[in-house]
């Protein structure tokens, strides 16, 4: 079992955008004490289009984490099939409007043996943090990333990049179906963190600014600063939405034992 409390806390802020297209929550999961679930979507298909599919993601993680008892059901698989079950509604979705909605998703689920196991679709991140370093994210799903790899784009170079906001996996595509990128950590202990983030979020910092910021501070007071750097960070009147959660692991409260000595009662 964890040798650990959970602390978290979730921060978005509009940017310069006329509207909020993100959407992010935290879940508890009725049927399976111990676990909780981190998401964040990222919106995009044109006013309101966007908003709706990352809403669409929400519903449906919260959906499958009300039903998910770990008796019979896989962390894993859940987490895929959230994402493929959100895609096929917001495809449908497109065909009954005249926007062409599409999301991103990164989700976290922390399980009581001290076990994460996350996944994504798109450009949100997922960043895992051991004290203030940066021990891991995810990989974009993205054109210049996609550069990199070849080697035809440095990763500095990439990162402002005119087409660095050209997804190349969705959710909502009606050309493709949206490859979930699946990863589990085992060993969780207390100083262990995560970060789940839109775009709009990461592409002001570094990762070491990052695992600073949220090792110094709780999870509230965290998102807070990060908003508040990133609306500073901002040019030109230019800011995305900016949407972020954070899970993380403490040390548990020291039980405090007393007795009586006399007429005096002492704490050890």
């Amino acid at each position: 079992m964890s040798q650990y409390k959970i602390e978290a806390g979730t921060g978005q802020h509009i940017g310069d955008r006329k509207e909020q297209q993100d959407r992010t929550a935290l879940f508890a999961a009725p049927r399976a004490p111990g676990y909780v679930m981190a998401v964040v979507a990222d919106g995009m298909g044109g006013l309101s289009g966007g908003a709706l599919a990352a809403e669409q993601v929400i519903r449906t993680a919260k959906q499958a984490f009300d039903h998910f008892s770990p008796q019979t059901d896989d962390v894993g698989k859940m987490l895929e099939t959230i994402a493929l079950d959100a895609h096929t509604i917001i495809k449908l979705t497109s065909f009954s409007s005249e926007k062409n909605p599409h999301s991103t998703m990164v989700a976290l689920v922390i399980c009581p043996d001290r076990t994460a196991v996350w996944a994504h679709v798109g450009d949100s991140r997922l960043y895992r943090f051991e004290g203030p370093n940066c021990a891991e994210r995810t990989i974009d799903h993205s054109y210049v990333e996609l550069l990199v790899r070849e080697g035809k784009l440095s990763r500095e170079e990439a990162k402002n990049h005119r087409l660095s906001n050209v997804l190349v996996n969705a959710l909502g595509s009606h050309d493709r179906e949206p490859q979930v990128t699946l990863r589990r950590y085992e060993g969780l202990k207390a100083g262990d963190a995560f970060l789940l983030c839109s775009d709009g979020l990461w592409h002001y910092f570094t990762d070491a600014e990052l695992g600073a910021a949220i090792a110094m501070n709780s999870p509230r007071q965290a998102s807070e600063m990060l908003i508040n750097k990133t609306r500073e960070r901002t040019t030109d009147a230019a800011g995305d939405n900016c949407t972020l959660a954070i899970v993380k692991l403490v040390e548990p409260p020291v039980e405090t034992k007393s007795y009586t000595v006399g007429k005096m009662k002492r704490a050890v």
